[in-house]
């Protein structure tokens, strides 16, 4: 059975214990069927009185009803999720130490990853979904078989924390960036190290490739947002407008806007050729976690330190929707595969703040 669903991967510490979980909003109606057996229906995050939108290739969700499973299993916080949409699967990276492999129809944990000795903060799945990649407080990069859970290779990419990473469409480089203010690029098959890209002045925080696998987005602490040549490693460009720490850069679907989200608690969005600000959009209490588009480029998606996911209409600057839960700020990436997911994780603290990573497909 074909599964089209959004699911909100959420991590926090309540008072002193930390609890983490997957929250899977489902627009399918066998799907939501399944979930209901099992009690993990969330039924107050249903605004909406209405029969839940059929999802399939033609329909779009219309995100106006929303039904929840909750999943546990981590041990401490989760950074980072990547959807497998060819499996079904839902790959989460933790400061346990762990990556695990769930099952997005069931919520069934398929395995643990175990090898990282230091928390794991990215990973994401090759474009064939064959194997997944993760990256560490240790600098180090590994890549795992998903049908077995081999460690296939494991690379020393940097002395310094390795903050995101993500594969090119194609499947033959991964691009990293790290908090030793580089971003490199790596042979996924032999685990040589193809090119260095220095420039940025503090930590990058993520980096973002183009739908045309030709241009690499990267964002620091510096404030700037850059533009690469992943064929050659040259600057295309940089780019300036945010009053603090940039956190998340991600590709319209055509490769032309880039979005941007930050500290200062506004979310840019860029035209890729010029580098121009096209608008800017403002609608948070706190600062950006992460931002990503739906499959046709009509909406932007933003996961916030006000523990909220904002649907943004991209003509009008405007928010449409505004989910919110227990803490569903998140950091966000698509797939560009429009089959209406969404995950995210969070990590809450009495005296720690929100600090959360998420995968959005719409």
């Amino acid at each position: 059975m074909r599964f089209d669903a959004v699911v909100i991967n959420i991590n926090y510490l309540k008072t002193i214990f930390k609890i983490t979980s997957f929250i899977v909003l489902s627009t399918n109606r066998s799907a939501c069927s399944q979930l209901k057996d099992q009690q993990a229906i969330q039924p107050e995050i249903n605004q909406s009185q209405t029969p839940l939108t059929i999802a399939n290739s033609i329909e779009k969700p219309t995100w106006k009803n929303i039904d929840i499973q909750t999943i546990s299993g981590h041990a401490d916080t989760i950074w980072s999720v990547a959807i497998n949409p060819q499996q079904n699967l839902i790959a989460t990276a933790s400061d346990d130490k762990t990556i695990k492999i769930w099952n997005a129809q069931t919520g069934k944990l398929v395995r643990t990853l175990t090898g990282h000795s230091l928390g794991v903060l990215s990973v994401s799945f090759s474009p064939d979904g064959e194997q997944v990649a993760s990256s560490s407080r240790q600098g180090v990069i590994k890549i795992w078989q998903v049908d077995t859970g081999e460690n296939i290779r494991t690379i020393d990419a940097s002395e310094k924390a390795v903050r995101s990473l993500v594969y090119s469409s194609d499947g033959k480089k991964i691009v990293n960036s790290d908090w030793d203010k580089n971003i490199k690029i790596w042979n996924a098959e032999t685990g040589d190290l193809i090119n260095t890209l220095t420039g940025h002045e503090k930590g990058v925080y993520a980096v973002a490739l183009s739908p045309d696998n030709k241009i690499i987005a990267s964002v620091s602490k510096d404030l700037t947002i850059k533009l690469w040549d992943l064929a050659t490693g040259n600057l295309i460009k940089s780019i300036l407008g945010h009053d603090d720490n940039i956190r998340t850069v991600n590709f319209s679907p055509d490769g032309k806007i880039l979005a941007t989200g930050s500290t200062d608690k506004t979310i840019k969005l860029w035209d890729v050729e010029t580098g121009n600000l096209i608008n800017t959009l403002i609608d948070s209490s706190k600062y950006i976690n992460s931002v990503a588009f739906n499959s046709d480029g009509t909406i932007l998606v933003s996961a916030d330190e006000d523990t909220t996911i904002k649907l943004w209409d991209i003509n009008e600057g405007k928010v449409i929707r505004t989910l919110s839960g227990s803490s569903a700020g998140g950091v966000i990436k698509s797939d560009g595969l429009g089959k209406g997911r969404l995950a995210c994780g969070c990590a809450r603290s009495a005296i720690a703040k929100i600090k959360p990573s998420c995968i959005v497909m719409v």
